[in-house]
């Protein structure tokens, strides 16, 4: 089960700190002058402590860039010296609570009043020319994104990576939660780092495995985990999107206020990527036009981590060396352009680049929307009710189905047997073996739903979002879902492109759960699908997989229609699921097909830096 991309290919997620340089690139340690513990008083009197990195011999002031970690700020050290050997005044702040800093940490609630501070007191010291800019990845992305929405005055650019959104995609994805929040949430518990408990994935799959096979209800986790957690059991009563989530996120009026120039990055098979792109269509919605302008977003064939180090190769796939951009560089040169006044990147020839799986060059579009080019439409159908199996599956094609007989599945939340898929070194591990083993496919033979497109007649590059709209009916109040859609090559080989989960009860909308009228035929629009961009080959086919969420990595629910956080085994029903795609009924997948690029590769651009206000 590809759950948060396997538990955020656990080990890597929430705490990305930045970007990676070139070896070559790497400054001699007498380039820079060092300031370990420097205190940063907040207007609450609470100090911050922060590890300054700057120009060696300074003789005037330089644009100061920050990121706030609760990751100590010591695993900033390598980005640091490398912004700092290229001109740039650097702090590597730890947030309230953590590291060497004062104050009591409350996980994401705080960073946005502190980053405002820390932005102003910043702008006020003698290494800083009253421009302040942000960096950082992950938890680090998304308290740049809590910093711009105080609006600081001094706060001038900012490049979220791979951003956290709090109610989002952590610690829940379409309001269902993960189990991985225990393992982060121990992570960042005290002020020390608990690096070496966080990092044992052995561990860690046995404390899910206990709790799991016991069949325990989901807030009693944090005490099979051994840490009971105020803070746990805080998200655990705000279970879907309300008030409390908003409180962490921009307001539409805070995004009209913004000006300040924005590179957005995120992966395809970044577990953030939910995040980053909320962020990035909730700044185009609301932001104005010369803001917008200002916002630049990258999209690479990068996993979490490699969105700040990219490599050619993750899970097996392996990609061009067009893919590996350098991050250091690339970032420097927009803190150059944005800060300095200097010339535009020259990677950034229009407003979205995105990279082609496949084709294994970047492409380019004015908007997100853009990206796509057209929709193609393949209705779902198959034989006699015949759809459960990898080799014997129902049938995606171009025109609507006659038939008259629904496809169906039975699953029961007691059964345990995803844990023959799951409980692998290779499968609970960072190295998104699933991208290419479909061996949990196969293994769910008979419990789920499979289609398969025609082989392809030609070429077929994709990009943007998938969208699915089926008709189902179930005969429980509850239960939750997974879409997962592969690529299946002419020699039977696999490739994962996209997924997204869903829970019965939020069908109409994240905010308000309607129990399901159990037997009602209604449609079920699957449109939070993660981006993709993919040269599908000639020959190849499209599998769609329609599948009851049961996993170790997220929260059990047992369709009995209650608190999902309050049921255990003892509340288990069995549910059956009935897809319908007939004439009146034409459940249908959106396939997104790919624009051409809105620019050649004319080379660097030219454009004078924007000015944030």
């Amino acid at each position: 089960m590809q759950t948060r991309l396997i538990a955020i290919a656990l080990l890597s997620a929430l705490c990305l700190a930045e970007p990676a340089a070139a070896e070559e690139g790497k400054p001699a340690p007498d380039e820079v002058a060092f300031q370990w513990n420097v205190r940063i008083a907040l207007r609450d009197g609470v100090n911050l402590s922060a590890t300054r990195y700057r120009p060696q011999g300074l003789k005037s002031a330089t644009p100061c860039i920050f990121a706030m970690t609760p990751y100590m700020a010591q695993r900033n050290h390598e980005r640091a010296m490398y912004f700092a050997s290229h001109g740039y005044t650097y702090y590597a702040v730890d947030v309230r609570g953590r590291g060497n800093s004062e104050g009591e940490f409350t996980p994401l609630l705080q960073e946005a009043r502190d980053g405002h501070d820390v932005a102003e007191w910043l702008a006020k010291q003698t290494e800083c020319n009253g421009k302040v800019a942000m960096s950082g990845g992950s938890y680090l992305g998304y308290s740049q994104w809590a910093a711009a929405k105080e609006l600081p005055p001094h706060l001038a650019t900012i490049i979220p990576v791979a951003s956290v959104g709090p109610g989002i995609d952590f610690p829940i994805l379409n309001n269902i939660p993960y189990t991985y929040n225990m393992q982060w949430l121990t992570f960042v518990s005290g002020n020390a780092s608990q690096d070496r408990i966080f990092f044992d994935g052995a561990f860690w799959a046995a404390q899910y495995r206990r709790w799991y096979l016991a069949h325990a209800p989901y807030k009693e986790l944090d005490g099979y985990i051994g840490n009971p957690s105020p803070t746990f059991q805080t998200w655990i009563g705000h279970p879907h999107q309300d008030a409390y989530w908003d409180s962490y996120r921009p307001t539409p009026e805070q995004y009209a206020k913004m000006t300040l120039p924005i590179l957005s990055i995120t992966g395809h098979y970044d577990d953030d990527q939910p995040g980053a792109m909320n962020y990035y269509k909730e700044h185009m919605r609301y932001a104005g036009d010369r803001a917008k302008a200002a916002h630049y977003l990258i999209i690479g064939p990068w996993d979490h981590a490699g969105t700040g180090n990219p490599q050619a190769e993750m899970g097996g796939l392996k990609f061009a060396p067009a893919s590996v951009l350098d991050m250091g560089a690339l970032h420097t040169a927009w803190y150059d352009w944005t800060l300095k006044q200097g010339k535009r990147p020259e990677f950034l020839k229009d407003k979205v680049a995105f990279y082609m799986v496949g084709e294994e060059a970047w492409r380019y579009a004015p908007s997100l929307p853009a990206v796509t080019a057209s929709t193609q439409t393949w209705y779902l159908d198959s034989q006699d009710g015949r759809a459960n199996d990898v080799f014997e599956a129902g049938r995606l094609r171009s025109t609507p189905s006659a038939s008259a007989t629904p496809d169906r599945y039975v699953y029961d939340p007691l059964d345990t047997s995803a844990l023959q898929y799951e409980d692998r070194p290779e499968v609970f591990s960072p190295t998104y073996a699933f991208i290419l083993d479909q061996r949990g496919t196969q293994l769910s033979s008979g419990k789920q739903l499979v289609y398969h497109t025609p082989a392809l007649e030609r070429d077929t590059d994709i990009a943007g979002f998938f969208k699915l709209s089926a008709y189902i009916a179930i005969d429980q109040p509850d239960t939750d879902f997974a879409a997962k859609i592969y690529e299946v090559k002419s020699d039977g080989s696999t490739v994962f492109l996209t997924q997204e989960f869903k829970r019965a009860r939020y069908r109409a909308n994240l905010r308000e759960p309607v129990p399901v009228v159990p037997g009602a035929v209604e449609r079920y629009d699957f449109d939070r699908f993660n981006f993709t961009a993919r040269r599908l080959s000639q020959g190849s086919r499209l599998r769609l997989v329609i599948a009851p969420l049961n996993s170790m990595t997220m929260q059990k629910n047992y369709n009995s229609g209650g608190v999902v956080a309050e049921e255990s085994g003892k509340d288990a029903r069995k549910v059956a699921v009935t897809l319908y795609h007939d004439t009146q009924r034409p459940s249908a997948l959106y396939v997104p097909i790919a624009a051409k690029s809105s620019v050649a590769d004319k080379g660097a651009g030219t454009e004078r830096g924007p000015q944030s206000r």
